[in-house]
């Protein structure tokens, strides 16, 4: 048998992505894909490693060697197969999961230079897949068992799509008009196009899963109501984080001052960037956005496409403190958004009318290590100043709805609002399983994922145990 070909080149394949000067005033996708060429040699730089580090930062089990191996071998639908028996989300994680410190991360390629690009390479199965086969059913026999799963983020169709194909039938209720969750409201389609997502949906319907959007758990319905009213024998909570967390200084409250959540899901869900709807959002001339997360740069880079000439990031702590993406920093830099690190808001400047005119900052300077590991941001004395704005997003994290908590029976949480599980995602009520940013309050899609996934599990041995 011949030895597949290796790349032995200490650099990824780069991959095409739209001029920044032109990106930066259109919602088209930056990155653009790689060709099969492209693929197939990216693919070579993978040294098949026995013991397969890549998967140990993987939080969904994705067999990577394998899927990369049937790439080499120019069989790209079945390395989407491959990746489809633990992800059900390929598409969607091939583009937004922070790869660079998960399964890269571990990809031994990475000591001496890059490591493969195993993001890039999902994405291209995914899409090749979608392109060149026609969506069906997997005919999954049905076992006559009911769960429902509340919310249709990443963590609750990776539970369903799971639950699926055990043979559950499963309803996912959600409060919007689309489903999707976060990745349809929260990331812009320059990052995650919505056809996508929907993709991704509709093949979980195909395969038999209800999708009930308009449906607010908590108002329309409680979880008591569905247990006991609907026969559904199990509930998956994963209803993510979509209570914005705010700075708490004077001007706050100003006109022209918005969460991250409702400026992306104006921009995003209600298509504030088309003409042709008449969504309610400033197209502001100056835009300062507070945070240093990836739902910052989501928010600054929305901001430049509906119509902002300066767009500013104001972030307390340096580049190597951002939480964000090394990718995503970048490709703010690239088109534009000026970066104000070392730099804390201290009141939000208003006019006679209560609208936002301009921000006060202070430089800060970094101290010893704070609780999270991050040198502590320190105020410098004497350092104010300020800059004119219109608009204000305050991106600086999220906590749980607290509406689940409220309307339901026994279920212990934290005093910030996140469900208490234990690693299965059991919660302290009966027959209720929950996972993602519902417990853990805002992280990544990729985890979240991985904790539906999980609570899939344990659903399936609960209501196996409870008819035993």
């Amino acid at each position: 048998m011949a030895k597949p070909k290796r790349n032995m080149s200490p650099e990824k394949v780069e991959m095409p992505s739209q001029d920044p000067k032109v990106r930066a005033r259109n919602f088209k996708e930056v990155a653009e894909g790689y060709t099969e060429e492209m693929a197939r040699e990216e693919a070579q730089r993978c040294l098949q490693c026995k013991h397969k580090p890549c998967m140990e930062g993987c939080p969904v089990n994705v067999q990577i060697p394998d899927f990369i191996n049937l790439i080499n071998e120019g069989d790209y639908i079945a390395a989407n197969q491959k990746i489809l028996e633990t992800n059900v989300l390929p598409a969607v994680c091939g583009r937004v999961c922070p790869q660079e410190s998960q399964c890269e991360q571990r990809c031994v390629r990475g000591v001496k230079g890059e490591p493969v690009a195993i993001g890039r390479l999902e994405r291209f199965v995914a899409d090749y897949f979608r392109e060149h086969s026609e969506p069906k059913p997997h005919g999954y026999e049905k076992n006559g068992h009911k769960v429902a799963v509340i919310g249709s983020g990443p963590a609750g169709l990776s539970c369903a799509g799971d639950l699926t194909r055990m043979g559950y039938e499963v309803t996912i209720f959600e409060s919007l008009p689309e489903g999707g969750g976060v990745l349809v409201y929260g990331i812009p389609e320059f990052r995650l196009p919505n056809d996508i997502v929907k993709n991704e949906i509709n093949q979980l319907k195909l395969d038999g899963v209800d999708l009930e959007t308009n449906t607010i758990v908590g108002r329309s319905v409680t979880i008591d109501e569905l247990m006991d009213d609907f026969g559904f024998e199990a509930i998956f909570v994963g209803s993510g984080a979509g209570l914005p967390v705010f700075l708490g200084i004077p001007g706050e409250n100003s006109v022209g001052v918005y969460s991250a959540n409702e400026y992306l899901t104006r921009s995003n869900l209600m298509r504030a960037y088309d003409d042709r709807y008449d969504t309610p959002i400033r197209h502001s001339k100056k835009v300062a956005v507070i945070g240093g997360g990836n739902v910052a740069m989501d928010s600054a880079r929305t901001a430049l496409r509906i119509g902002a000439d300066e767009v500013y990031i104001i972030y307390r702590r340096s580049f190597e403190e951002m939480p964000a993406r090394t990718e995503e920093v970048h490709h703010a830099q690239e088109e534009g958004v000026i970066f104000k690190n070392l730099t804390n808001p201290v009141e939000i400047l208003q006019d006679e009318k209560g609208e936002v005119v301009g921000i006060r900052c202070v430089q800060m300077e970094l101290g010893e290590p704070d609780a999270s590991g991050r040198r502590r941001p320190i105020p410098v004395e004497g350092s104010e100043f300020d800059i004119e704005l219109d608009t204000v997003v305050v991106a600086v994290g999220t906590n749980p709805n607290p509406l689940i908590k409220s309307t339901t029976e026994g279920l212990d949480v934290t005093e910030w609002g996140g469900i208490i599980t234990d690693e299965a995602g059991t919660t302290s009520r009966e027959g209720v399983f929950a996972g993602g940013d519902a417990v853990t309050g805002a992280a990544t899609v990729i985890s979240a994922a991985g904790a539906g996934k999980v609570a899939a599990a344990a659903i399936d041995e609960y209501i196996k145990n409870k008819n035993a």
